[in-house]
């Protein structure tokens, strides 16, 4: 019997307890708890503390510590419903496969362009800002740096002078090459495999904690109250639009969550993972943050924003550049690490897409010896390469966190449906306050989200638009659970199992 469009709509993936359950093409699943616990801090901390400072500080000033409180009470509490989520369905695509199973399709699909979004514009947003710590790792060690025409993008990024007129001057750029060779060797890695993608990442996060861990310790040797005053001057508006800019750095709590077909034993460890990679993320953040604040008054924040600026902070505290070149060339390692892992999540996403049929199967081929799906890397990989090469970084951060913020909101979400439509369902993670905990979850979300810019709103909207046609278009006819008839194998809203005809 056909499905009525409303019916196609609503219609809900069955929750597959075993993995081998799934039909077609299986990832190698020899990811550990470490292993994925490290592809959440790789995918967060460098992403917020290298990079945004420069974008976080000047809307916030001091107060942008608050900021970074209000992200990370949002993040935590998406954590805990992460975590129940990831326990009870370990499966690939994360947002994208929970909101199927709880909410359906159409949902399902809104979400998928969320993430994809979220994904692909920070994996090309961080490969910008890897560009300018390689400059200033060439320029501190052998004096000489990629000319301007190679390593900035051509499109002009608005300038505010003295009287708060905004311009346009023209870059001096044809390309970012460092960013696209960035994505492009994250690409070679990630088709060799993911154990072997987890293992070098591992490896970098731990350099990435220690460069840290190295400013924080110098950065407070220079302790200056003044640079606290007038706390809270920028008022409210810019703490919360701070929390939004600051807010994309959680990505990797949902990087996590897309590992969930990779890790052993997925029920335990991914919980475990997630919140284990919360707690580092968040006590890093808050002591880097601190410690450059209380180093450099926000004026420098400003005047600094795309360049390497915790290096040029080093190097201003000691006044050599030893420290600030031992901090670039772990920046140059380690953030190597957040390109890797967030460019992994998008494939892995995409994969998931792709096995239940709403875009073009090609996406889930995997390779016989790797267990990698190759076409799709490749694929993605292209198009980031692309952002990184030629859209500024200043246009890219708030895009991304909307993409998060939208996916943290439906995870929360699917909990509390879940929970009415699948109250037997094994969760070996229970979120703790139930229900208090997802919808507080939501509620912070949308206050961060409002603190966002229109243009963030329409860029959004409009993407969200391309992939609902996309849908409508190509996916709605080609979707697995078409196919799907047995009284198992398929649901309507509300719980009732749809029969087949028998007439």
């Amino acid at each position: 019997m056909a499905l009525s469009l409303r019916e196609q709509l609503l219609r809900r993936k069955p929750i597959v307890f075993q993995q081998q359950h799934h039909q077609g093409e299986e990832l190698a699943r020899n990811l550990s708890t470490f292993q994925l616990t490290m592809f959440g801090v790789g995918a967060t901390v460098g992403t917020g503390i290298f990079f945004v400072l420069g974008q976080a500080v000047p809307k916030a000033g001091p107060a942008v510590l608050v900021s970074f409180l209000i992200a990370g009470f949002a993040a935590g509490l998406s954590a805990l419903c992460y975590a129940e989520l990831a326990s009870a369905i370990p499966v690939s695509g994360s947002t994208y496969s929970y909101a199927y199973h709880a909410l359906g399709e159409f949902v399902a699909v809104v979400i998928a362009g969320c993430v994809l979004l979220e994904y692909g514009v920070s994996t090309g947003a961080v490969a910008v800002g890897w560009s300018s710590y390689f400059n200033e790792l060439l320029q501190e060690t052998i004096g000489w740096q990629l000319p301007e025409a190679l390593s900035v993008s051509p499109i002009p990024v608005p300038v505010e002078d003295a009287l708060g007129q905004i311009t346009y001057p023209a870059t001096g750029g044809m390309i970012n090459l460092p960013a696209v060779v960035l994505v492009l060797l994250c690409m070679l890695l990630l088709i060799r495999g993911a154990s072997e993608s987890a293992t070098i990442n591992a490896i970098m996060v731990m350099i990435k904690l220690g460069v840290l861990v190295l400013f924080t310790v110098i950065g407070f040797s220079a302790f200056n109250a003044d640079h606290f005053a007038d706390f809270f001057g920028y008022g409210l508006s810019g703490i919360s639009a701070a929390a939004g800019t600051i807010f994309f750095s959680f990505i990797g709590l949902d990087a996590v969550a897309t590992a969930g077909e990779e890790v052993k034993n997925p029920q335990k460890a991914l919980p475990r993972a997630i919140i284990g990679a919360l707690t580092i993320v968040s006590g890093i953040y808050i002591a880097v943050a601190a410690a450059g604040l209380a180093a450099k008054p926000v004026e420098f924040f400003k005047e600094t924003a795309g360049e390497a600026g915790l290096a040029l902070i080093l190097k201003d505290i000691t006044g050599n550049q030893v420290w600030s070149t031992v901090l670039a060339a772990g920046a140059v390692i380690s953030i190597f690490s957040v390109t890797l892992v967030t460019l992994y999540g998008q494939t892995r996403i995409l994969f998931a897409v792709g096995r239940d049929g709403l875009i073009p199967k090609r996406f889930l081929e995997v390779d016989a010896k790797t267990m990698t799906p190759v076409f799709n890397t490749v694929t993605v990989s292209i198009i980031v390469a692309l952002i990184g090469g030629f859209v500024p970084d200043v246009y890219l951060w708030d895009t991304v966190s909307i993409g998060t913020l939208m996916a943290f909101s439906v995870v929360a979400i699917g909990i509390i449906v879940l929970r009415r439509t699948h109250p037997n369902l094994e969760r070996p993670f229970k979120v703790p306050g139930y229900p208090v905990v997802p919808i507080l979850t939501v509620a912070v979300c949308i206050y961060i989200m409002w603190g966002l810019a229109l243009v963030t709103w329409v860029i959004f909207l409009a993407w969200i638009a391309v992939v609902v046609a996309f849908y409508f278009a190509y996916g709605r006819k080609h979707a697995t659970l078409n196919n799907y008839t047995s009284e198992e194998e398929i649901a309507e809203p509300g719980g009732r199992k749809r029969k087949d005809d028998e007439a």
